[in-house]
């Protein structure tokens, strides 16, 4: 089974989304955290920090990992594993607009639907909790 590594880029109570695009396989059209697929060898910190940097441009040291669960979103199961990213260089764009057809810093209490309800629950909590 894959795993996919999602990041949870939190800054001034904002998150950051991103817009996949229609034709994409999974989730198609939703807002989501930016991320994408661990490559055989690669650690999730490892696999988080390649994709953010692919995708957003952005450079990270670490990640709090939040939560794991599977998920089927094209009909094959997947392991989804999230983790909350505060500190990182550079300004997140849309490095993959192959990916994503739009980026926007949405505040925590006017966020869309849920894509994973116990990712959005978990990242939710671990902002409560101050970690």
């Amino acid at each position: 089974m894959q795993t996919v590594v999602l990041g949870a880029l939190v800054r001034d109570d904002r998150l950051l989304l991103a817009l996949r695009r229609a034709d994409k396989a999974a989730y198609p059209g939703v807002w989501d955290l930016p991320g994408g697929v661990v490559e055989a060898g690669e650690s999730e910190p490892d696999a988080l920090a390649r994709e953010l940097r692919e995708e957003l441009g952005v450079r990270i040291a670490t990640g709090s990992h939040l939560v794991s669960l599977v998920a089927a979103p094209a009909g094959e199961p997947v392991t989804l594993s999230a983790w909350l990213v505060r500190e990182w260089v550079g300004t997140p764009t849309n490095t993959a607009p192959e990916e994503h057809d739009d980026l926007a810093w949405v505040a925590l209490d006017a966020l869309p639907p849920p894509v994973h309800p116990p990712v959005r629950a978990a990242l939710l909590s671990a902002l409560r909790d101050g970690r």
